[in-house]
């Protein structure tokens, strides 16, 4: 995958036991060969939103999305019950099915919410308010019984996004 551009090989991480941790991250080639469909259209609508419409119009849009997926990821959690771990589990298997490639990682404080791939990121990277809209919707969808910050940003230089999810 190296040879044929798809993946890098990140710096070397230590560990404080056992061998460092060598880390890939897929580059702009390798991002390509997953699902990014309509991504041309995506960016002329939201330029055209803008134009025609202003910016407040398109967090207002943004914002409705957002609020109808916190209720939407709500309830397929309350399926899993109250157990924070399952609920995490089951958001990530929720962002995988929407083409994140997410993961959960337990960590000393909670859970490392990990997604490998942003199926938005051209648009994400023309609108900001898609990202910071993903952070609200955790923190809505966890809002009484957990906190969620963002640790990684593939938008700042991460090779993916990652969310801390820690109990209250």
């Amino acid at each position: 995958l190296e040879q044929k551009g798809l993946v890098s090989q990140t710096t070397e991480e230590k560990q404080t036991r056992g061998r460092p941790i060598h880390l890939w991250r897929l580059t702009r080639n390798g991002h390509s060969h997953f699902p990014d469909e309509h991504s041309q259209i995506t960016l002329e609508l939201i330029n055209l939103m803008r134009e025609n419409l202003g910016e407040n119009s398109l967090n207002q849009l943004v914002a409705r999305r957002t609020n109808k997926t916190v209720q939407h990821y709500k309830k397929a959690l309350q399926a899993v019950g109250d157990d924070l771990k399952s609920q995490v589990k089951r958001l990530a298997e929720l962002r995988s099915e929407e083409g994140f490639m997410a993961e959960v990682r337990l960590i000393p404080s909670g859970w490392l919410l990990i997604e490998n791939h942003c199926p938005i990121s051209v648009a994400a990277k023309n609108c900001q308010q898609f990202c910071r809209s993903e952070l609200d919707c955790f923190r809505g969808v966890f809002d009484q019984i957990a906190t969620v910050e963002r640790v990684d940003h593939l938008l700042t230089g991460s090779r993916r996004c990652a969310f801390k999810v820690s109990p209250r």
